[in-house]
């Protein structure tokens, strides 16, 4: 599936986009890269900077889809996927904001 390429869906059900298909969003589960058995989750960015969350399922008879998200559900998904890589890529000043340790006196 890797080279496959994914309709990106707004509100309406409307194609707007094809992306092209990852899995960067995917969290190791202690066996496999996923979100659930055959579910699978990842995050690409439009030319004119709308995120589109890609879901992926390795179940038989659904289809791999995307849809456009806002840019606060897209830094969420990096953050609960813990993807430092991402972060950097798409919120480079997130990473001060959120830094939760604690500072040497």
């Amino acid at each position: 599936m890797s080279d496959d390429k994914v309709n990106v869906y707004d509100e309406n059900g409307n194609v707007i986009a094809r992306v092209k298909y990852n899995e960067n969003l995917d969290i190791w589960d202690g066996n496999n890269w996923c979100r659930g058995t055959g579910r699978h989750l990842g995050l690409t960015r439009l030319r004119d900077g709308r995120f589109v969350l890609i879901h992926g399922t390795q179940w038989q008879g659904e289809r791999v889809w995307a849809e456009v998200i806002d840019e606060n559900q897209a830094l969420q998904e990096i953050l609960k996927a813990e993807n430092d890589e991402l972060l950097m890529k798409y919120f480079p000043n997130a990473m001060q904001r959120l830094d939760l340790e604690e500072k040497e006196a």
